[in-house]
């Protein structure tokens, strides 16, 4: 906190496919029980693992022949990871190449069973599964063990009304089941209640522009334990944060 430059923690060698470096990374999460990043290094289909001990120089291949955009990881150390050519989102235990599907792989589409472009995702307490079912427009969640999901937020078709979304990307769900989802072609950030029909804009929403209120397309998004939002602003190549009531 406070930093003005920061310092390299995982590739920084190049774009490549060596163990040192890493291409197109586009998520990471923090394994507190390895002390190391897992990162879906997209440009080399495949999830690594580095350590965050002072002195690493190369990660590990966890899993690889994949077409990784999103992590989540559950209290019981299962890795979920959707793959977006493939439509789906698979549970993996460390150490498993194959994975189980828990969302999705029905083909391409907008039924109920199928994803279309799924990229992040989050999973909660009870492993239930939220995904940005990008190209779809709208926020799937899929319980333990369904075969099909349930819309949770859009689902009336690309637009900017409240009832709908254009492209979600970045996503959040907190304890009371209320969702936060990075609205990208609308350049703002939603938040939908449990159970409502729309949503509301908490941030953005002013059009697309580089103010302190605007953004140029969004990615992904994530509150720290100060209630602190933060959110990848890429087309203004920035991280914004916000406090929210």
């Amino acid at each position: 906190m406070g930093d003005t430059n920061g310092h390299v923690v995982a590739g920084g060698n190049g774009k490549g496919n060596r163990l040192d470096q890493l291409s197109l990374p586009t998520d990471v999460l923090i394994d507190k029980e390895t002390d190391s990043l897992i990162i879906c290094d997209r440009g080399n289909q495949r999830v690594v693992r580095w350590s965050r001990r002072s002195g690493t120089t190369q990660g590990e291949i966890l899993i690889d022949n994949i077409d990784p955009f999103g992590l989540a990881m559950d209290e019981q150390r299962y890795l979920y990871i959707s793959d977006n050519v493939r439509g789906e989102v698979r549970r993996y235990q460390i150490g498993d190449q194959n994975g189980a599907i828990v969302a999705g792989s029905n083909g391409e589409g907008d039924g109920l069973n199928q994803l279309n472009f799924p990229i992040y995702i989050f999973v909660d307490q009870q492993q239930t599964v939220y995904v940005s079912d990008t190209r779809n427009h709208r926020v799937m969640k899929w319980n333990k063990g369904a075969k099909e999901g349930i819309v949770v937020a859009g689902g009336q078709g690309k637009g900017n009304a409240l009832t709908q979304l254009w492209y979600p990307n970045g996503l959040f769900v907190d304890t009371l089941g209320t969702i936060y989802v990075a609205d990208t072609a609308n350049d703002r950030v939603m938040r939908w209640h449990k159970g409502a029909k729309q949503g509301t804009v908490i941030v953005g929403g002013n059009g697309k522009g580089e103010g302190a209120n605007q953004f140029n397309r969004l990615g992904g998004l994530s509150f720290d334990r100060h209630g602190n939002l933060y959110v990848i602003d890429y087309g203004n190549s920035r991280v914004q944060r916000f406090s929210i009531e």
